[in-house]
């Protein structure tokens, strides 16, 4: 029985709140926050096939806070959700006899950050109006996060917002999608280097204790538990719809992990998830450590998937934490390991239990561009570049390992957030929304900085100063 407490990856802490993980995001001791044990979703929810997404978001939610008073989660949940272009909210479209894409895009910034960080605006609001207190958010994207927290907060009282990214890796829209928000609460920093040195920066100030009690430091990165299991609430829907008695394959995108770790969190709240697929690009640190039994980043590359530009997986320590038996002396271990010597190997019985729920693929440039030429081709939708590696994988994956049944592929982001990479493999330029048609007219407003945890935490103080 779940109890609604928290623990960290690394065994440091335990016996959390939900509100307090939430607001906390990463572990004082370094660790992720995971729920003490897995709560289990009612089974008429997970056979009701005509089940909103609204009604699905908030029964997992309220799985995992227990003692949240409900109206206020089922309020926190409709408003997220109100805002999204479909009335689906996140809709599947078949592709193929036993082939469907998820559309994850329909939300305010038109990715799949949308579905987690709508609702985790509000459940941040809600935690500091119960305690009158502030909140630094400091966060890196690749992409489609820092978009996604900065609609999200803007505005909202008690928060104040600082979203690293990496300057010249990401598309022109995904930019000014944070740029062009004028929000006093709001400040984006580009950031001479790599996302990995971005996240590698949020990842020290938030190692520095007196830091993050000085400025009351909060995440929105998908080391936020809320992230994750916001995300699981499509997964599981995918299996209501689709499932029946046999298990829906899911094919996620993937850099750091997190939105794959979602799908194993549905499976283990009871939903009929099978393997899930692993893909990623030719920053493929999460299909070597599956393949060899090694986790070992290397050098970021430039991808035309930039949101998946990423060589530390940071989510996979939780997948790691559930591997070893929710041995925290084996993560705190692997864990020193990589700071040390920049590796670790995954002990054989975790990585045989890892195998188990995922399947991983590496698909290159050219794979990725006839995917989207193909998609546009068989069926008429234009598809981005990351769900194209997605797609890809999904097809390679029904060939070397025989996947059978259901493949569901998450087509995390719409494709006129890079419209010159699809409409260099396609031949058609995808149109941004209406809503965003005057985007490149908007001004941006953004901080340049190295890539120095020093250089970063004396902006944050400033920014909270002022």
């Amino acid at each position: 029985m779940f109890d609604g407490t928290y623990r960290s990856t690394r065994g440091g802490v335990a016996g959390l709140s939900f509100d307090d993980a939430v607001t906390a995001g990463l572990a004082p001791d370094g660790g992720l926050f995971v729920p003490e044990a897995w709560p289990q979703l009612d089974r008429s929810l997970l056979c009701d096939p005509s089940a909103t997404f609204e009604e699905t978001a908030l029964a997992v939610a309220t799985a995992f806070a227990p003692r949240y008073d409900r109206e206020a989660m089922r309020s926190a949940v409709d408003a997220a959700y109100g805002r999204f272009s479909h009335p689906a909210r996140v809709p599947l479209v078949q592709t193929g006899p036993a082939d469907w894409v998820m559309e994850l895009f329909h939300g305010p910034t038109l990715a799949f950050k949308d579905v987690a960080m709508q609702l985790l605006g509000r459940l941040f609001s809600n935690a500091l109006e119960r305690t009158g207190g502030r909140m630094t958010v400091v966060g890196a994207t690749s992409g489609d996060t820092g978009g996604a927290a900065i609609e999200a907060l803007a505005g909202r009282p008690g928060v104040e917002v600082v979203m690293l990214h990496p300057e010249g890796r990401i598309s022109d829209v995904q930019r000014r999608l944070m740029t062009t928000v004028h929000a006093k609460n709001i400040a984006n920093v580009a950031i001479n280097g790599s996302f990995d040195d971005c996240q590698q920066i949020v990842k020290a100030l938030f190692a520095d204790e007196a830091f993050r009690e000085e400025v009351s430091l909060g995440a929105v990165n998908s080391i936020n538990w809320a992230r994750i299991m916001a995300q699981a609430a499509y997964y599981v829907q995918a299996a209501q719809r689709l499932g029946g008695s046999d298990p829906v394959h899911f094919a996620v995108p993937t850099g750091n992990f997190g939105d794959a770790f979602a799908g194993y969190v549905a499976g283990r709240l009871g939903a009929n998830v099978g393997r899930i697929i692993i893909a990623t690009n030719k920053n493929d640190i999460l299909d070597r450590a599956l393949r060899d039994g090694v986790y070992e980043p290397g050098a970021a590359q430039a991808t035309i998937s930039p949101a998946m530009d990423i060589q530390v997986a940071s989510n996979f320590e939780r997948m790691l934490y559930e591997a070893t038996g929710r041995e925290a002396a084996s993560v705190q271990a692997a864990m020193a390991a990589l700071k040390v010597d920049r590796r670790f190997d995954i002990p054989p019985g975790a990585l045989k239990r890892m195998r188990d729920h995922l399947v991983s693929c590496r698909v290159d440039t050219e794979e990725t561009e006839e995917a989207m030429r193909t998609a546009l081709a068989e069926t008429g939708m234009l598809i981005d570049p990351h769900t194209a590696v997605g797609v890809a994988a999904a097809r390679r994956a029904r060939r070397e390992v025989r996947l059978d049944g259901v493949v569901v592929t998450l087509a995390t982001a719409h494709p006129a957030k890079f419209p010159d990479i699809v409409e260099t493999a396609t031949g058609e330029k995808p149109a941004l929304p209406e809503r965003y048609c005057d985007l490149f007219e908007r001004e941006e407003r953004v901080a340049r900085l190295p890539a120095s945890t020093g250089a970063v935490a004396d902006f944050v103080r400033n920014r909270r100063a002022g």
